[in-house]
């Protein structure tokens, strides 16, 4: 065995002590952040769980309400017509006309035009006012000639239609 001097064994015992002191610190808390971890997992676990058991009780009453649902077989009149005319509830295809599109008929219908009847009867101050409403160019309407092809169109020239502005 090798003979160690007094300094030797001083650094030696130093050097023990302070592994010990830090295995000692770092220990203690340790334990603390694992409990608030688990305490946390556990937590979120919990809550996931009630998140889908509102989700299933959600689930489960749309499936009751679907269930419970009357069949609509006509859209229903909010008041009866004063005259014999009848209440046409369809809406025509206005994307067909060149110049409107898919986003245009949303439009169109949001300010209340259905029908190809409807822009064919404006009047050049009315298409004025359905311009800006839709923030088009002024003039724009006239210079595709939407009322032409919605005359066209509800007179059901669709060739014709397809000839001239295809």
């Amino acid at each position: 065995m090798p003979t160690f001097t007094t300094n030797q064994w001083v650094v030696v015992f130093l050097v023990l002590l302070l592994g010990w002191l830090l295995g000692l610190i770092s220990r203690s808390g340790g334990a603390k952040w694992r409990r608030a971890y688990e305490a946390e997992r556990d937590g979120r676990i919990e809550e996931n769980r009630e998140h889908a058991a509102a989700l299933e009780a959600a689930n489960a009453r749309i499936a009751e309400l679907e269930r419970t649902r009357p069949v609509v077989t006509k859209a229903p009149v909010a008041a009866p017509l004063a005259s014999t005319e009848t209440l046409d509830l369809t809406r025509d295809d206005l994307a067909r006309i060149r110049g409107v599109g898919a986003a245009g008929q949303r439009r169109l219908n949001d300010v209340g035009i259905y029908r190809y009847a409807d822009i064919a009867s404006l009047t050049p101050a009315d298409e004025t006012a359905l311009e800006e409403k839709l923030g088009a160019d002024p003039g724009y309407i006239e210079q595709e000639g939407w009322r032409e092809q919605a005359a066209l169109l509800a007179d059901g020239k669709l060739d014709e239609h397809q000839t001239r502005f295809g």
